[in-house]
């Protein structure tokens, strides 16, 4: 622990360190003070001193503040300061640099970020609700796999506290469409496509369970990621096609005289090769070629007929989603 010398802050760092600026009077320095106001402060030029002279950046109370044109790019380094924690709830930040900044847990709520530069930010677990994101730089900004709303959602969920659980999966749907608008118009495509799979996952979260707008939503994310994610479609298929294969192989299709089709009787090698034939007979009905070499008998009839209609709107689908993913 630290020595507790009088008039120094008491804020202790999470690598264990203890911040040395002069105590305020409530224990702690004036960046780490969340009691003292520092609404319209002017603080650019003396948090830039702050940030180079070593002080220490995680934890700062900096609500309100005005940090126009702040630069907060570590020179000469490849990390970026370290402000985790850091409350910057309502700041002006416009015109800032913020290049590859660590703010994991920390808070933008509502902070201005006007033509801000955050590019390579590292934001995990941030609250970026209502933050102005008007011509933000967001290249390669790392949002984590959940947002802290979302992440909160979920656990509420798992408490059966269904009013927070709506009411943070209608905050992190937010999040995600002001960041997806933010970086579709600088062209950020790869995030653009992320954020919108992610803020229609967050509404199919607010829909009430089993209702058919819910299942439905989730069959289209599991068949294509809402038109983001081409591989779904292409999974689907190979699925699909060795399912049918399967059905086919059990049941029987005809090939001129004989019979394919699994029997115990066969020999192990027999029944793989006759596995193989339905597979390709699979294939051949998903992609509507229709050769005639094989044809289905009985039950059979009815799979063929349902693999060949998904087969052919499945591929439409795919070209669909690839072209849209290609062309955006």
């Amino acid at each position: 622990m630290q020595d507790n010398k009088f008039g120094t802050c008491k804020y202790c760092a999470p690598d264990g360190s203890f911040c040395q600026e002069v105590d305020m009077g409530n224990g702690y320095c004036f960046w780490h003070d969340p009691t003292f106001d520092k609404k319209g402060m002017e603080l650019t030029d003396k948090l830039e001193r702050y940030a180079s002279s070593g002080g220490i950046t995680q934890g700062l109370q900096l609500k309100y503040a005005n940090l126009e044109g702040v630069n907060l790019v570590r020179r000469g380094s490849s990390l970026g300061y370290d402000f985790s924690g850091s409350d910057f709830y309502r700041a002006n930040l416009r015109h800032s640099h913020l290049f590859n900044i660590r703010l994991d847990k920390g808070s933008l709520m509502k902070a201005d970020l006007t033509e801000a530069n955050l590019h390579c930010a590292k934001l995990q677990d941030t609250n970026l609700l209502g933050a102005k994101l008007i011509q933000t730089k967001l290249d390669n900004i790392q949002l984590g796999n959940k947002l802290l709303q979302e992440t909160t959602a979920l656990q509420a969920l798992k408490e059966d506290k269904q009013e927070i659980a709506m009411d943070n999966f209608e905050q992190a749907e937010e999040i995600y469409r002001d960041v997806r608008k933010a970086s579709e118009n600088q062209g950020l495509f790869d995030l653009t496509g992320y954020c919108i799979h992610k803020e229609l996952t967050m509404r199919r979260m607010q829909m009430p369970k089993l209702s058919r707008e819910r299942i439905i939503s989730k069959l289209v994310d599991l068949f294509c990621g809402y038109g983001e994610r081409p591989a779904n479609v292409i999974a689907f298929s190979m699925m699909l096609i060795f399912t049918c294969a399967c059905a086919y192989f059990m049941l029987g299709v005809n090939f001129a005289e004989e019979r394919i089709q699994f029997s115990p009787s066969q020999t192990w090698s027999q029944n793989i090769n006759e596995f193989f034939s339905a597979l390709y007979y699979s294939v051949v009905t998903f992609t509507t070629l229709g050769y005639g070499d094989i044809t289905p008998t009985g039950p059979s009839r009815i799979i063929a007929a349902c693999e060949a209609f998904t087969g052919s709107f499945t591929m439409a689908l795919f070209v669909v989603v690839f072209v849209k993913k290609m062309t955006r």
